[in-house]
C-alpha cells in the first residue's frame, strides 16, 4: 500500500468505537488497489463526545468522506450540511461525504439490504414486507424498502419503553410514501407474526436474536409460518446460517444471510465516495463467504 499514496492520495476514514475489528479499511483499500484510486482508507476510534472534533478535522484534512459505526452515528447528524431522505427519516447517518466543506449525510444499511436482494433478482417494490425489530438496522430497511416502493411493511417490536419509538417511525415512514402502508405490533405475539408472515412476500429478521450468544434461537417461533415462495432474509451475519434460516430453508424459503447485506452496503457508500462502481464480484471472493 505505502508504494502507491502520494501527495495527492485522498483520505477516507471509519468512526466509531470500537473500530479495531472491522473489516472496512480491508475492503475499501483493496478496491482502490484493483481500480488504480488515488484514496486510502484508516479507522479511526472515536467516541461520541469526539464526534464534532471528528467532523471539524475531516474539513480540515480535505477528507472525502467517512463511514460512521455505533455509537457515533445519531450524534453526526446535528453536524450535516445536508441529509439524504433516509438518513433525514431515521435521524441517523453511516456514510459522510465531504463535498468541498459541505458535509453531506446517507445512511446506506437499507440500501444494502435492497441491493442484496436486487443482486438475487428481487425486487422489494409492490411486495408485502415484515420485519422483526425497531434499532437502527431495521430501521435503516423499512425506510428503505418504503422509500423503493413496497406495497405493505409490517414491524414487530418488543412492546416496551421504547415502543413509541416504533409507532412514530411507523407514522414517518407512512407520511413519506403514503402508498405504503405500515403498521407495528407486539414481537410477543407470535399468532400475529404468523399471521402476517402468511401474508408476506419478504420476512427479515433484525433483531439480534441468532447471533451469539442467541444462535440456537429464532425470532420465528413456529416455523410452521415459513412455505415455498416466502423470501426469508437475516440481518445477522455471524453465523452465515442462522436458525431461522436453516428452519425456513427447510421449509422451502429462498434465504439471503447477513452477509450480503453488509457488502452492498459498502457498495453504496464506495460509490457515494468515487463515483464509481467497487469490483464486487473480487471483493465478494476475497473478503465475503456469501457468493
Amino acid at each position: 500500500m505505502e508504494n502507491r499514496i502520494s501527495g495527492t492520495t485522498r483520505l477516507l476514514g471509519l468512526i466509531g468505537s470500537p473500530v479495531g475489528h472491522s473489516g472496512s479499511p480491508a475492503m475499501y483499500n483493496y478496491s482502490f488497489q484493483k481500480l488504480g484510486l488515488d484514496y486510502v482508507y484508516v479507522a479511526f476510534d472515536v467516541k461520541k463526545e469526539a464526534v464534532g472534533k471528528a467532523m471539524e478535522a475531516m474539513r480540515t484534512f480535505g477528507m472525502r468522506g467517512m463511514n460512521v459505526t455505533m455509537p457515533d452515528k445519531t450524534e453526526a447528524v446535528q453536524y450535516m450540511d445536508e441529509l439524504s431522505p433516509a438518513a433525514r427519516l431515521i435521524g441517523a447517518v453511516n456514510t459522510i461525504v465531504n463535498d468541498d466543506g459541505k458535509l453531506i449525510g446517507y445512511i446506506t444499511d437499507g440500501e444494502g439490504f435492497v441491493n442484496n436482494l436486487r443482486d438475487r433478482g428481487i425486487d422489494v417494490a409492490g411486495k408485502k414486507i415484515t420485519v422483526a425489530g425497531g434499532g437502527g438496522a431495521a430501521t435503516a430497511i423499512q425506510v428503505q424498502c418504503a422509500l423503493d416502493g413496497a406495497r405493505e411493511i409490517s414491524i414487530f417490536n418488543r412492546k416496551d419503553a421504547f415502543f413509541s419509538r416504533t409507532l412514530e417511525m411507523a407514522e414517518k415512514i407512512q407520511k413519506e410514501k403514503p402508498g405504503c402502508i405500515v403498521r407495528a405490533f407486539d414481537l410477543a405475539d407470535d399468532a400475529k407474526m404468523k399471521e402476517e408472515i402468511d401474508d408476506s412476500d419478504i420476512f427479515v429478521n433484525a433483531t439480534i436474536v441468532g447471533m451469539k450468544p442467541l444462535d440456537d434461537q429464532s425470532v420465528v417461533k413456529d416455523p410452521s409460518a415459513f412455505r415455498p415462495g416466502l423470501i426469508v432474509c437475516d440481518a445477522v451475519y455471524n453465523p452465515k446460517e442462522t436458525k431461522l434460516l436453516r428452519e425456513a430453508k427447510q421449509a422451502g424459503c429462498t434465504c439471503i444471510s447477513g452477509e450480503g447485506m453488509l457488502l452492498w452496503q459498502g457498495v453504496s457508500a464506495f460509490k457515494l465516495y468515487t463515483g464509481q462502481d467497487m469490483p464486487v464480484q473480487e471483493v465478494r471472493e476475497k473478503f465475503f463467504a456469501v457468493q
